[in-house]
């Protein structure tokens, strides 16, 4: 087996933490311990069974699957949207007002109304306007 094939154990534990919100990564963290309440090897055995897939694949599935979706995102938003992006909050950030603040989030409101054009109008299509007579 190639190290990327050989098989791996894992044991799926409950994250017991207590918060604090100093910490900088508090949030995820607050995550980690809100989602491992569950037991996800129902779902995970169920969709197993129904697909036929055995249960080490679909849990490599989601777990590939969610690594990736950081990547996936950037792919779907384009680089130049996210740096955009960064930009109008590093800028609120430097500056640190709320002023400043607030109307980064005006500008990122506005991209992100732009970027949802698609998503509320199905019938638009870049370069095509509905009006007939433009």
């Amino acid at each position: 087996m190639t190290e990327s094939s050989e098989a791996t154990q894992i044991t799926l534990e409950r994250y017991d933490w207590s918060p604090d919100e100093s910490d900088k990564d508090a949030n995820f963290k607050h995550q980690v311990a809100t989602y491992t309440l569950a037991d996800p090897m129902p779902t995970i055995r169920r969709m197993s069974r129904n697909l036929g897939i055995p249960v080490g694949c679909i849990a490599r599935y989601i777990l590939v699957k969610w690594a990736a979706s950081g990547s996936d995102a950037l792919l779907l938003a384009g680089p130049v949207v996210v740096k955009q992006m960064a930009e109008v909050v590093d800028q609120a950030e430097s500056v640190g007002t709320d002023e400043e603040k607030l109307a980064a989030y005006e500008k990122l409101s506005h991209i992100v109304s732009w970027l949802r054009v698609p998503l509320d109008d199905p019938e638009w299509r870049p370069g095509v306007s509905k009006k007939s007579d433009v």
